[in-house]
């Protein structure tokens, strides 16, 4: 029997693109097999292209293909392969032989292949990328999982002005109820206990649907999943009726990860952001005062073209008066194509990473205080793994918990557990009542 294997780069929605692919292959009659074990029949490396350390990370994961996976059909997808299919079709000498972007991966095994019936390597690259929400879904079992990604989006219509994606990923696309609801069913029946709901900008949700990602969300909720977490989130959208119906849904976590990138006003309009860190704080509050004590995560773009040592200032006085419980920073990357490519005062690589660093301590440093905050209580964990007597989880606000379990199979439910110490970027606990199953 053929074998696949797969890697994926990138964000949440890539995850879940792989996922639906690789189903596509074994519904087909393959076996999968994980990536780094080598010696696949096929082998899938779904791309980054979003920063320049993407570009790179994913060239190097095509090269590593071919070294552990030599004479196998390699297919290259995502938004590298979107952005620039030549290029990666040009790697055929580690063995590229289907080139497919951000569409048409539904016919993935079909468009192998035909690739396999030519010589050179096949690009099925669609530069119109698509008006409609392209049909993937996942049905997979649990397999010992305990969390699937569920699409519900796909595109961004926002412009920002250092932003590639709009460009390989398109317009933005939103996903039926009826099929959001379906599939999270599915999931459910299949023993995942937590969906997280993702997409490229899932605040755009609903848009060209005449619906919202308040439906959606009620929707997920409407399958019986024990846990649904939310990807991502603009500032925009969390205005009080959001808050009103949101706050009802029983299953969502009170985990908010909330796109922040600058805390400048200067800066934010400069990247074209839409919104000013007023506003910004604004939904920070909004979200504390109806889900008390929830985690609010953020993305940081720092060294943007023009950034002075004041805004950066700003910046970081702006993360540390929100508290958030994480961080993830991102130091500029000029991306030929974009308006901020052309922008004067463009910063050396050195700040960029200096402010980068200065930042990520900073965030470091707020996460263990969220942490803290919760040492003595006792949450809720959602074990997904245990070994040697010891089990890993994660609390609804998405705090990493190891715990003692003995001879007990935890793996795989809720526990309520006694948060007792900190222990790295997470917390140890003692398991006192198992919830579910």
């Amino acid at each position: 029997m053929p074998t696949i294997a797969a890697i994926t780069l990138g964000c949440k929605v890539n995850q879940y693109d792989t996922r639906a692919m690789v189903e596509r292959f074994t519904g087909a009659g393959y076996t999968e097999t994980p990536f780094e074990d080598g010696g696949a029949d096929v082998a899938l490396v779904n791309t980054c292209t979003v920063t320049a350390a993407g570009d790179q990370k994913s060239r190097q994961a095509i090269r590593r293909a071919g070294r552990l996976h030599p004479g196998a059909a390699i297919i290259v997808s995502g938004c590298l392969a979107q952005r620039d299919p030549e290029t990666v079709a040009a790697m055929s000498g580690d063995g590229v032989r289907l080139a497919l972007g951000t569409q048409r991966r539904a016919e993935v095994v079909e468009l192998l292949e035909d690739a396999l019936r030519q010589t050179a390597p096949l690009i099925a690259v669609d530069g119109s990328i698509g008006d409609r929400f392209e049909p993937l879904s996942v049905n997979a079992g649990s397999g010992g999982h305990t969390r699937a990604a569920l699409k519900i989006q796909e595109g961004c219509d926002a412009r920002c002005s250092y932003c590639v994606i709009p460009s390989v990923r398109g317009r933005a696309r939103s996903r039926p109820l009826e099929e959001i609801e379906r599939e999270a069913a599915r999931l459910v029946e299949a023993g995942y206990m937590e969906i997280v709901v993702t997409g490229i900008n899932l605040s755009a949700y609903g848009k060209d649907i005449s619906s919202t990602l308040a439906d959606a969300l009620e929707a997920v909720a409407r399958s019986g999943v024990r846990r649904a977490r939310l990807s991502s989130l603009e500032p925009g959208i969390v205005t009080d009726a959001f808050i009103d119906r949101v706050k009802a849904i029983g299953a969502l976590c009170p985990h908010f990860p909330l796109a922040l990138q600058s805390g400048s006003d200067a800066v934010l309009k400069r990247m074209g952001r839409g919104y000013t860190s007023a506003g910004y704080m604004l939904a920070v509050e909004r979200l504390r005062g109806a889900f008390p004590g929830c985690a609010v995560t953020t993305d940081v773009l720092t060294g943007f073209p023009g950034e002075t040592d004041e805004q950066f200032a700003q910046t970081a006085r702006l993360i540390e008066t929100a508290a958030f419980a994480r961080i993830h920073v991102f130091p500029y990357s000029r991306r030929e194509g974009t308006p901020a490519a052309r922008l004067p005062g463009q910063l050396p690589s050195a700040v960029k990473t200096e402010r980068a660093r200065a930042l990520i301590e900073l965030g470091r440093e707020l996460e263990q205080k969220y942490i803290a905050r919760m040492i003595g209580g006792i949450r809720d964990v959602l074990f997904e793994r245990s070994s040697s007597g010891e089990a890993e989880g994660y609390t609804p606000e998405y705090v990493r918990v190891r715990a003692r379990t003995g001879d007990a199979a935890i793996s795989g439910a809720v526990a309520q557990t006694r948060l007792t110490e900190i222990a790295g970027r997470g917390a140890v606990g003692v398991i006192i009542a198992r919830q579910y199953p």
